[in-house]
């Protein structure tokens, strides 16, 4: 793998270089269960509806590994899961009415973060922990602006309530989590490289 190629692909085209549906298939579904995995790593919080959990974490990593189109995909069949019965959410909830509750937002702007994480991705940001640590705060700050926004709307909340409910307990886990994920990216792509040298 010559540095060229390697900037202008992403990981699972570095690990999987040959185009295939089944291949993508596996990938997506293995990333959606991959968040539903780190989703029961839940720590609830008496005063907010909003529990501690690993999926900003796996989302991230997802995004930032699969790329754009299988990042969204991935996150999209995560959520479509959820609502059709499998307890893949937090806690092992599920259905549609935990879209529509107060945690919902978080689980759109999986979505988005997906998307944008895996664009990143995509054009080399995954490959050095200085973009790599820029492209998780990216996604990390949209999966909170878009659950803030919900929540708010679900709860008729203040912006200050809404944040003490849904951003202030979580900043210092969400650290350490993009500090991770920031690293493990680069990480693998070193491997990767070690091994195909």
């Amino acid at each position: 793998m010559t540095a060229s190629t390697a900037s202008t692909t992403t990981l699972r085209r570095a690990v999987f270089p040959r185009v295939s549906v089944l291949t993508d298939a596996v990938l997506v579904l293995g990333g959606a269960l991959f968040v539903a995995l780190f989703a029961q790593i839940s720590i609830p919080l008496p005063f907010t509806p909003v529990p501690i959990t690993g999926q900003t974490f796996a989302v991230l990593l997802v995004g930032g590994a699969l790329g754009s189109l299988c990042g969204v995909a991935s996150m999209s069949l995560y959520m479509l899961m959820g609502i059709v019965g499998l307890p893949v959410y937090a806690n092992q909830a599920h259905g549609f009415e935990i879209i529509k509750g107060a945690t919902g937002g978080y689980i759109v702007g999986f979505l988005v973060a997906g998307l944008l994480v895996g664009y990143l991705a995509d054009r080399g940001w995954d490959q050095k922990f200085s973009t790599s640590g820029t492209m998780m705060l990216t996604g990390n700050v949209i999966i909170f602006l878009v659950g803030l926004i919900w929540l708010q709307q679900v709860l008729h909340t203040s912006l200050a309530d809404t944040l003490k409910f849904g951003l202030y307990p979580f900043v210092p886990g969400e650290i350490v989590k993009l500090y991770l994920a920031a690293a493990l990216l680069p990480g693998a792509w070193a491997l990767v490289r070690r091994i195909r040298s």
